[in-house]
C-alpha cells in the first residue's frame, strides 16, 4: 500500500512524521498526506473518512492548516453509527470553534442527537455543545439541554449541567429558565452531578440577581446540610483524597456559600456554625485539607461580619505562614492583605511572622510580605517596624533592595512622628541603599532639612560622618554635598549641638576635602559633580582661608571635556577672582522651602504653578504681560523696574540647585531682598545642564569692564536685555531665559497676550460633568485661538482614567496639550485643565466648530460622553 494513500493508518503516518530529521522533511510528509486526504475527500471516499479525519486532527495538533476537512466532520456526525459520530464530534471540537460559519450546519444534527435513544450519542452531543456552543446554538438548543437535566442517567445529567453553564454564559437572558432545574440538582446524591449542579448555581448567581435571591431563600439551608454531611461523612474510597472525603465538593460548596452569604446577614448567620466546624476540624497536614481551609477562610472573610469567625480565620492564615510550602505561605499573605481591611487588629498579632516572611529566600513571598507590612504600619508601631526593615536592608539581596528602600522611605515619610526621627531614619537608609533612593524622596528630604533650622548642625555633622564610610552611595553624596555647601560653617564650628551628640573636630580644610573627593569620583554622574562645584563656590565665601585652594580646584575644571562642568568652572572662577563684592550675596543660604505645598504638589493635590508640554522650549516674549498663575514668571519678570523680594518656588529652587526635573512647588517669599535681575544671576549659578553654545555665559557678562561698578549695577546689567526690544537679537526669556531655567518646559502652552478678552463658554454640560472653554488670542495672529478647557465633576464619585478627545473640520487645525491630570475629583472639589490650539484657515468666513468626546471610569465602569460645540464666539 502507498504510504501516503488515504488508506494509510494513523499510526503509520505518525511513525513517518516522527522519523523526519528536519522540519523540511516533516512539512513534505504532511504535504503529501494532506494531498492524499484531499483526493479522498473529492472522491467522496466513505470507507476511510473516519481514518482521514483522525489523521487531520493529528496534523492540526502539529500546527498545519486543516480547514479543508471541516465538512468531513459534519458528514461523520450525520452518520448513524456511534464510532463515526465519535470521530465526527471529536473533529468538530478540535478543528472548529464558535466563530466558524460552518457550525450553523451542524445545529440540526446536534438537536437530533440530543433526543437519540442511545445515551452515549446524547453524551457526545452534549460534550460538543458544551465546548463550542455559540449564542445562536444556545438559543436553539437550550430547551433540549434543560430537559436533559432531568435525564435518568447521572452521567447525562452531569454533562447537561456543564453544557448549561456554557449556555447561560453565552446568553444570560436564558438564566431564568435554568433556575429551578439547577436547584433540583442540589439534592443529588451522586457527587459528580452535585459538583456540576453547584457550579451551575454559582454561575447563575453571578449572572442573575433573580437567581441569587432565589437560591438564598430556597437553598442556603440545604447547602449547609450537604456541607455538614460531607464534612462528617465516613471513609468512602471512591471519594477519598488523603483521608478527606471529596475535597473538591467541599470547595465547590464553600464557594457557593460565599456567593450566597455576601451582603446578606440572614444567609451568613445560617452558615456560621458549619464554617466554624470546617475551620476547626479539617486537618492541615495535607494539601487537600489546606485547600479546604483556604476556601473556608475566604468565605468567612467575604460573608457578613462575625468577629469570632474572622479571628479564627486570621489564626488559620497565621498557621499557613509557618508552613514550609511556599505556595501555602504566598496564598496566606494574599488573603491577609484582604483581611487587614476587615480586622486589622487580628492581623497585627501575626506581625512578627509576617516580618520573617520579608526575609524569606523566595522573591515572590518577600515582595508580598513587604506589601503586607506596609499596610500594617500605623502610628503606634512605625518605629519598631521601621527598625526591623532598616536592619534587614543592609543584608537584603540587591534585586530586592529597590522595593524595600521605596517602602521604607514611604513609611518614614507618611508616619513620621517628628522631624528628627524622620531625618535619622533617612540618614540610616542613605548609607545602606542610597543608590536605590528615588529622586523625589531625597528632594523631599532636602525640603524637610531646610525647614528644620534647629537641626542643621546635627544633620550636616551626621552626613559628614556617613560620607566618610559610604561615599559610593550617590544619593548620600548629593544630600551631604548640598548640606555642607549650605551649612559648612556649622560643621566646622560644631554649632547646634544636641544632647545625644558627640562633638567632632572638622576643620575648614576637612570640609573642602570631602567635596573635592566627591567631585573626583568618576562613578558619580554629571548632576552630582555639578552640585560639588556649586558647593565649592559656596564654601569659598564661607571659608575665606580656603578660597584660593577652592579656586585652584575650580580652575582645573575649566578644561574639562564635560561641557556643563567647563562652563560652571569658568563662571565660578570669574566670580571668585573678580567679583568678590557680590559673591557673598550670590551664595547666601537657600530660603526655607514650603514643606506643605511641596508635599501637596507631590501628591497631586495642588495644581502645578509651571506647566510643561512635551518638553517644548520656554517661549516668553519680551515685554508681554505675565499670567497671574505663574510664580516662576514673577520670579524672572524683567518688565518692572521696582525692587521687590523675589518669589521663590521650593521645587524651582531645588530644580536649579540639583539640575533635575523636580515638580515645582508654590511660590514663597524668599528671605533675602535683591533686585529681580539678581534672582536671574542666582538661577544661572544654580542651573545644571545649560548648553554653553546656547547661552550667554556669566563670565562674558562679568568680563565686560564692570569690575569697578557696584553690585546693584552689575545685577541690573545681568537682568536686563542688551538693547531695545526692537533689535533682531533674541529677547530675554526666549533663549537666555531658557538657559537660566535649564530644561524647564514652557510656563504655559497659551502665550501671554495683550489681545481682546472673550467670555467663557460652557461647551458641554450633563448631570455629571461640566466643560468650560476660556479663550485667548495672540496679538497679530487672529487665525490662531488658544483654548483652556476646564473639566468639573458634578457627581459624588471621583472619575479615573479621564481622557478628552476632540475632532474638527478640515479647515481647522487642532493641537491638544496633555491634560493636567487623569483623575477628576468628586463634587467639584477640583478640576482638570487641558490646553488646545485651534488654527482657522478660513478665519472671518467660517466659525469654529468642534465635536468632543470624554471618557472616564467610575467604580471600574467605563463611561463615554459626547457632544458638539457650535456656539463659539463669532469673532474667534
Amino acid at each position: 500500500m502507498n504510504p501516503f494513500s488515504s488508506g494509510t493508518r494513523l499510526r503509520d503516518m505518525i511513525r513517518a512524521i516522527r522519523a523526519c530529521k528536519t522540519a523540511a522533511e516533516e512539512r513534505a510528509v504532511v504535504r503529501k498526506e494532506c494531498a492524499a486526504i484531499r483526493a479522498a475527500i473529492s472522491e467522496n471516499d466513505q470507507d476511510y473518512r473516519h481514518r482521514n479525519l483522525a489523521k487531520l486532527m493529528f496534523i492540526h495538533m502539529l500546527g498545519y492548516p486543516t480547514h479543508f476537512g471541516q465538512m468531513e466532520c459534519l458528514k461523520l456526525i450525520a452518520s448513524p453509527g456511534f464510532p463515526e459520530k465519535r470521530i465526527g464530534y471529536l473533529g468538530l471540537m478540535l478543528l472548529l470553534d464558535e466563530r466558524q460559519e460552518v457550525l450553523m450546519l451542524v445545529t440540526n444534527s446536534i438537536k437530533q442527537d440530543l433526543s437519540h435513544t442511545n445515551q452515549y450519542i446524547v453524551g457526545l452531543a452534549l460534550c460538543a455543545l458544551g465546548n463550542i456552543c455559540s449564542a445562536e446554538m444556545a438559543r436553539d438548543l437550550a430547551p433540549e439541554v434543560e430537559r436533559l437535566l432531568q435525564f435518568r442517567d447521572p452521567n447525562i445529567r452531569k454533562k447537561a449541567a456543564l453544557c448549561s453553564i456554557r449556555i447561560v454564559k453565552k446568553v444570560p437572558d436564558l438564566a431564568e429558565n435554568f433556575i429551578n432545574p439547577a436547584a433540583s440538582l442540589l439534592k443529588e446524591k451522586h457527587h459528580g452531578v452535585l459538583l456540576t449542579g453547584i457550579q451551575l448555581c454559582t454561575d447563575l448567581c453571578n449572572i442573575s440577581a433573580e437567581a441569587l435571591e432565589y437560591f438564598r431563600k430556597k437553598c442556603t439551608d440545604g447547602l449547609v446540610k450537604v456541607l455538614k454531611d460531607v464534612a462528617n461523612s465516613p471513609y468512602a474510597p471512591e471519594y477519598d483524597v488523603s483521608g478527606i472525603a471529596d475535597p473538591f465538593l467541599h470547595i465547590k460548596l464553600l464557594k457557593l456559600l460565599r456567593v450566597l452569604g455576601q451582603g446578606d446577614a440572614d444567609a451568613s448567620d445560617s452558615m456560621n456554625d458549619i464554617l466554624a466546624q470546617v475551620a476547626t476540624k479539617t486537618e492541615s497536614n495535607k494539601n487537600a485539607g489546606n485547600a479546604i481551609l483556604y476556601e473556608c477562610v475566604s468565605t468567612i472573610m467575604t460573608i457578613e461580619e462575625n468577629g469570632g469567625l474572622r479571628v479564627l480565620a486570621v489564626n488559620i492564615l497565621g498557621r499557613f505562614l509557618s508552613s514550609r510550602d511556599n505556595n501555602i505561605r504566598y496564598v496566606a499573605l494574599n488573603m491577609l492583605m484582604k483581611a487587614i481591611a476587615l480586622d486589622s487588629q487580628a492581623v497585627q498579632r501575626h506581625r512578627a511572622t509576617i516580618l520573617e516572611c520579608v526575609k524569606d529566600s523566595d522573591a515572590s513571598i518577600r515582595k508580598r510580605a513587604l506589601e503586607l507590612v506596609y499596610l500594617l504600619v500605623n502610628e503606634s508601631n512605625v518605629k519598631s517596624l521601621t527598625k526591623e526593615l532598616i536592619d534587614y536592608l543592609e543584608i537584603s539581596d540587591p534585586e530586592f533592595k529597590g522595593d524595600l528602600t521605596a517602602k521604607i522611605c514611604s513609611i518614614v515619610e507618611k508616619f513620621s512622628p517628628e522631624k528628627i526621627w524622620y531625618i535619622d531614619q533617612m540618614l540610616k537608609v542613605l548609607p545602606k541603599a542610597g543608590n536605590y533612593v528615588k529622586d523625589e524622596v531625597w528632594h523631599a528630604l532636602i525640603v524637610v532639612i531646610t525647614n528644620a533650622s534647629d537641626l542643621h548642625g546635627y544633620i550636616v555633622r551626621s552626613l559628614y560622618r556617613e560620607l566618610q564610610t559610604a561615599g559610593e552611595q550617590e544619593t548620600l553624596v548629593r544630600v551631604a554635598v548640598w548640606c555642607i555647601g549650605e551649612y559648612g560653617e556649622m560643621l566646622v564650628g560644631n554649632a547646634g549641638m544636641l544632647n545625644q551628640e558627640d562633638p567632632i573636630t572638622v576643620t575648614e580644610s576637612d570640609a573642602v576635602d570631602v567635596i573635592e573627593t566627591a567631585i573626583k569620583c568618576h562613578s558619580l554622574d554629571l548632576a552630582t559633580r555639578a552640585m560639588c562645584l556649586m558647593a565649592l563656590l559656596k564654601l569659598s565665601s564661607r571659608f575665606p582661608s580656603c578660597s584660593q585652594r577652592i579656586n585652584d580646584t575650580i580652575i582645573h575644571y575649566k578644561e574639562s571635556l564635560v561641557l556643563e562642568l567647563q562652563q560652571r568652572a569658568i563662571e565660578f572662577n570669574y566670580i571668585i577672582e573678580k567679583h568678590q563684592n557680590i559673591r557673598s550675596a550670590l551664595v547666601e543660604r537657600m530660603p526655607v522651602l514650603d514643606e506643605a505645598t511641596y508635599s501637596g504638589r507631590r501628591a497631586g493635590s495642588v495644581p502645578a504653578a509651571v506647566s510643561t508640554s512635551q518638553g517644548a522650549p520656554l517661549n516668553l516674549p519680551n515685554g508681554v504681560a505675565k499670567p497671574t498663575a505663574a510664580p516662576l514668571v514673577d520670579l524672572l519678570d524683567l518688565s518692572s523696574d521696582e525692587v521687590s523680594a523675589p518669589s521663590s518656588s521650593g521645587g524651582d529652587f531645588l530644580h536649579d540647585l540639583f539640575g533635575v526635573d523636580l515638580p515645582p512647588a508654590s511660590s514663597q517669599p524668599g528671605g533675602n531682598h535683591a533686585q529681580k535681575s539678581g534672582t536671574d544671576v542666582l538661577l544661572d549659578l544654580l542651573s545644571i545642564g545649560t548648553p554653553l553654545a546656547q547661552s550667554t555665559s556669566m563670565a562674558d557678562m562679568l568680563s565686560s569692564g564692570d569690575e569697578n561698578k557696584s553690585p546693584a549695577d552689575i545685577l541690573d546689567k545681568l537682568g536686563s536685555p542688551s538693547g531695545p526690544p526692537s533689535q533682531a537679537s533674541p529677547p530675554v526669556g526666549s533663549s537666555s531665559m531658557m538657559d537660566l531655567l535649564d530644561g524647564f518646559g514652557p510656563v504655559s502652552s497659551v502665550p501671554e497676550n495683550n489681545g481682546p478678552t472673550y467670555p467663557s463658554l460652557v461647551a458641554f454640560e450633563s448631570s455629571s460633568l461640566r466643560v468650560t472653554f476660556n479663550f485667548s488670542k495672540q496679538p497679530g495672529n487672529p487665525q490662531t485661538t488658544y483654548v483652556e478647557a476646564q473639566f468639573v465633576n458634578k457627581s459624588p464619585n471621583a472619575y479615573s482614567n479621564f481622557v478628552f478627545q476632540a475632532a474638527v473640520p478640515k479647515f481647522l487645525q487642532l493641537h491638544l496639550d496633555p491634560a493636567s491630570s487623569n483623575t477628576l475629583p468628586a463634587s467639584g472639589n477640583g478640576s482638570i485643565t487641558q490646553k488646545l490650539r485651534l488654527k482657522n484657515s478660513q478665519h472671518g468666513k467660517k466659525s469654529l466648530v468642534m465635536r468632543i468626546r470624554i471618557g472616564y471610569k467610575i467604580n471600574d465602569k467605563d463611561v463615554l460622553e459626547e457632544g458638539q460645540v457650535n456656539n463659539f464666539p463669532r469673532d474667534l
